[in-house]
């Protein structure tokens, strides 16, 4: 409080007290012995009223105590199970979530984790994936400033995401790990790896890479074999010793019969072995008798024709060429979709042999097309380019609903280069992606979709969506959720099939330990895609013979079901609408690979390197009460206390009305006692 407002307090105090004797001294009908109560009465009053007009400021100062904090992470995945530590994890659980010395040193916090992480609410251990890097990730944005040990409860063992060592690598405080598991060295042998196509051609052969690796001292010999509907379709001897622990196989398979195709590779088990689960790998192979060839047209090199062919050929059931126009106009009668990128006058001929064919295209312009030439070529849209640049992103338009797109982040990735210039669309056409500047739309189509006279069409304004897929990669860790987008515009621009009311997505095969997902898309009749209706899916084991019903969950533009608990086995299903007469049936294999089977030890080499890289230690599930002894000895983790000061406003403070109105109750109780109006 400064002295000019202590000076107004002081001016207010002498003006209400002299105000208050004016009016009870002069012509007043009040008794001479009670004035003074009543002068003071008044007095109170008044300079309460001018308190609240001058509202001074008071600082206030509060003191809290702050604890570090200690985020206690648990793995609830299969794997703790398989190595039979689950009393263990919980008998920790328990004591720490009741441990006075420790929760007054800290506020502690449990989260489990599996594929992904959340509060602690129940110890299951039935997750199918361990995820340690998502955790660690997360953490370090959340704790970089504050004080925050983490305790790891886990085997080690992760089945997806990056590698745990480096996102540790990244977090400030220390890690202590608790190891659920041992040391001990097993007899093992396993199938580490298999990597094969998900699609094969007719009549073909298809390659299939498998990594073999043993665990221990003697030298053996193993056979390893691929079996096909009961019959052996491969097989070869494999010696091992110490020194050479692993082997890689390479080695291709006959595709003979069209549709899924299932085998069994396997190496034999050594008698010695305790898990012998990891012998066994069953795959699947589509077999499909023609790909879908797609051309890419340039008369440029750019870094975005090296992205657009590896989104495209990230599936197998797609074959990419890259051509200049001059030799891409005989050749066009051999692909289903022609992608033309950044047209200029070289385009001229291939044009009109486009349009003599009927084939469909898909329009990719950016820095370098010549729009003048482009508006001559076709009268499906026209864009009135000044030749200079701007920078645009893509958002998403949530209403396209010519086939079903999930929202990947468009609008977070880096902006990309087009002339300026408005585009005016002349045919009937759905905007995938619409342009933004800063944040705001300004009316232009980055991606859409065409339709006319049975043909499909494509538009794609905007050069260094290389950017995009990398950017892609950084968020997911994989490629594969833009190269499902650009797949999806090449599928639908692909084929001239006539559109239903209700459209399917369903894979062919899945393994259990990964998510089982069925789409759909549903059109009211005049082909307006329908956010409201109530979609089912009836599943029906075709062994068993079991049935059951699941919704799928609207998202964006189509709908979504997650049937991840499926056991292994071959599945029947049935989407239908209610109250409507559409359905699609189909059927799809669930493998049996349980991933999390896979390990014998828990990896303590691993454990020990990340706690020891941000100076905490690392210990066995036996030795956990010394790991509680440490905390609470370390000095490093002290609580703090901290002062918050705020500046109150006098009008804010309640009391002051309260005694206003108390004081101008009590003159007027007095004077309506003693008998004064």
């Amino acid at each position: 409080m400064n002295n000019l407002i202590l000076l107004y307090i002081i001016l207010a105090g002498v003006i209400a007290i002299a105000l208050a004797v004016f009016m009870y001294s002069f012509r007043s009908k009040a008794p001479k012995k009670i004035r003074p109560l009543f002068i003071i009465v008044r007095s109170i009053t008044l300079f309460a009223l001018f308190l609240l007009l001058i509202n001074p400021k008071f600082k206030n100062e509060s003191f809290r105590i702050e604890k570090p904090q200690l985020p206690v992470l648990i793995d609830n995945s299969a794997s703790i199970s398989h190595l039979n530590y689950t009393e263990e994890a919980k008998k920790f659980y328990e004591e720490l979530k009741n441990h006075r010395d420790l929760n007054e040193k800290f506020d502690v916090r449990f989260f489990s984790f599996g594929e992904d992480f959340s509060p602690l609410d129940s110890l299951t251990f039935s997750e199918k994936n361990t995820n340690i890097s998502n955790p660690l990730r997360a953490f370090h944005e959340v704790y970089k400033n504050q004080t925050a040990p983490i305790v790891l409860l886990t085997d080690g063992n992760q089945t997806i995401g990056t590698d745990y060592e480096f996102a540790a690598s990244k977090y400030k405080w220390p890690i202590y790990s608790l190891i659920l598991g041992d040391s001990i060295t097993h007899v093992d042998l396993k199938i580490e790896q298999l990597n094969t196509n998900r699609y094969a051609f007719l009549k073909n052969k298809f390659p299939i890479e498998v990594f073999v690796s043993y665990n221990g001292e003697n030298s053996i010999s193993s056979e390893f074999s691929v079996s096909h509907g009961g019959k052996e379709v491969y097989r070869t001897t494999l010696n091992f010793s110490e020194g050479e622990n692993s082997k890689v196989i390479e080695f291709t398979l006959p595709a003979e019969s069209v549709g899924l195709q299932k085998y069994i590779a396997s190496i034999r088990p050594l008698a010695e072995e305790k898990n012998k689960s990891n012998n066994q790998k069953p795959f699947a192979v589509e077999v499909i008798d023609q790909a879908t060839n797609v051309l890419i047209v340039s008369s440029i090199s750019h870094p975005d024709l090296g992205a657009l062919k590896k989104s495209i050929s990230a599936n197998k059931q797609r074959t990419v060429d890259i051509k200049e126009p001059v030799e891409a106009i005989g050749k066009i009668e051999d692909y289903q979709l022609i992608i033309l990128y950044q047209p200029d006058l070289n385009f001229f001929r291939l044009f009109e042999a486009l349009e003599k064919t009927g084939k469909q295209y898909w329009l990719i312009t950016g820095e370098s097309t010549n729009w003048d030439a482009l508006n001559k070529y076709q009268n499906f849209f026209t864009k009135k380019s000044t030749q200079s640049m701007e920078k645009v992103q893509g958002s998403l338009n949530k209403n396209y609903n010519s086939f079903a797109v999930e929202d990947i982040g468009f609008d977070r990735f880096p902006p990309l280069y087009s002339q300026f210039g408005n585009i005016e669309i002349h045919a009937a056409a759905q905007v995938i992606l619409e342009q933004t500047v800063n944040g705001m739309e300004n009316g232009n189509p980055m991606a859409a979709t065409i339709e006319d006279n049975g043909r499909r069409y494509g538009l794609w304004d905007g050069d260094g969506f290389w950017r995009w897929r990398a950017a892609s990669y950084r968020k997911e860790g994989n490629f594969e959720k833009f190269d499902q987008f650009v797949g999806s515009i090449v599928q639908y621009l692909a084929s001239n099939k006539r559109r239903i009311r209700l459209e399917v997505t369903a894979e062919s095969f899945y393994y259990n330990h990964k998510p089982i997902k069925i789409t759909a898309q549903y059109f009211d009749k005049n082909f307006v895609f329908d956010p409201k209706a109530t979609i089912l899916v009836k599943i029906k084991h075709q062994e068993k013979q079991e049935e059951k019903v699941f919704p799928l969950l609207l998202k964006n533009n189509y709908y979504e079901v997650d049937l991840g608990n499926l056991n292994a086995g071959e599945y029947d299903f049935e989407v239908t609408v209610a109250d409507e007469p559409l359905k699609t049936a189909g059927s799809f294999l669930v493998l049996d690979f349980d991933v999390e089977q896979q390990f014998l030890n828990a990896d303590v080499a691993k454990l020990n390197r990340i706690a020891e890289k941000g100076g905490g230690q690392a210990y066995f599930i036996a030795d956990a009460g010394t790991l509680v002894h440490d905390l609470l000895k370390n000095d490093s983790f002290k609580q703090v206390q901290k002062s918050e000061h705020k500046t109150i406003p006098l009008i804010d403070w309640k009391y002051l009305l309260g005694i206003i109105v108390f004081f101008l109750s009590v003159e007027w109780f007095i004077r309506k006692y003693i008998g004064l109006t």
